[in-house]
């Protein structure tokens, strides 16, 4: 489970980039019941911050990079943003936006693993990360999409510390999911997931890798009638997922990538 004291390794932040921050806002609103608090006046702002209950959930930003395609940004949090930094290039990463200081509040950077696969880090200063996890309306799990499921292991691995398990695909339709838990901690942390799949089903990306975030909620089937209610559309699912809870993959109305997820209880 994702929980708020953002251990080494453990996602601590996520941010949309997308083309239309209103429009943005409006749909998550709708979905997952956020509340959008602009940073900046007028038409023009470039973003802001997603509240739930009061507290911040995610961030949203305009999406500015020539060529970028939309997408949510997850942030693992990290004692030395330039450590990191170092640890992503000794593994045969490449670093997209190099270690640098947002005032008081932290230091960031973002990266491509060796496949492409866009990831970031936290190294927090006043800001730790979100408020809310695991929780309706929040981030209960991160998961990767690869081509190359041995070679992500090995580059994360190295970077992070994480620490892996294989498991048989929930429903036993066949595959492998490789669970994630930050380095040290026993698997009742465990934060993420990922899978590998041919490169011709990543389409999203063109066959490079990419995260999504897992955001919980109450009803799997009413968030997806908002999903498509609210210009949105659904990649796969709803359906049931053994040991798991019920689950869709969808897509907002600019194509960035998220998952719906109402957790079997207890």
């Amino acid at each position: 489970m994702i929980t708020t004291d953002f251990v080494p390794g453990s996602p601590c932040w996520l941010d949309l980039g997308a083309p239309d921050v209103p429009a943005a806002a409006a749909f998550y609103g709708a979905v997952l019941g956020w509340d959008y608090e602009p940073m900046g006046e007028g038409e023009d702002m470039e973003g802001g911050m997603f509240r739930k209950d009061g507290k911040i959930v995610a961030g949203l930003g305009k999406l500015t990079e020539e060529g970028a395609r939309p997408a949510w940004m997850i942030y693992h949090s990290v004692a030395d943003a330039d450590a990191a930094t170092q640890a992503v290039e000794r593994a045969g990463g490449t670093v997209r936006v190099a270690p640098r200081d947002l005032d008081e509040w932290g230091r960031m950077a973002q990266y491509s693993d060796p496949l492409g696969g866009q990831f970031a880090v936290w190294q927090p200063g006043r800001d730790t990360g979100v408020e809310l996890v695991d929780a309706p309306g929040s981030l209960c799990w991160t998961e990767l999409y690869t081509s190359d499921a041995a070679a992500a292991k090995e580059f994360y691995g190295g970077v992070f510390g994480w620490q892996f398990r294989d498991m048989g695909m929930p429903g036993g339709g066949g595959g492998t999911y490789t669970l994630i838990t930050p380095a040290g901690l026993p698997e009742e942390r465990m934060h993420g997931g990922l899978m590998e799949l041919p490169a011709e089903h990543l389409s999203l990306t063109n066959g490079r890798p990419y995260w999504h975030p897992v955001f919980a909620v109450a009803d799997c089937d009413a968030a997806v009638a908002k999903v498509t209610g609210n210009g949105g559309t659904v990649q796969m699912g709803p359906q049931d997922a053994e040991g798991v809870g019920r689950l869709a993959v969808c897509l907002d109305p600019s194509n960035a990538d998220f998952v719906v997820l109402a957790p079997v209880s207890g």
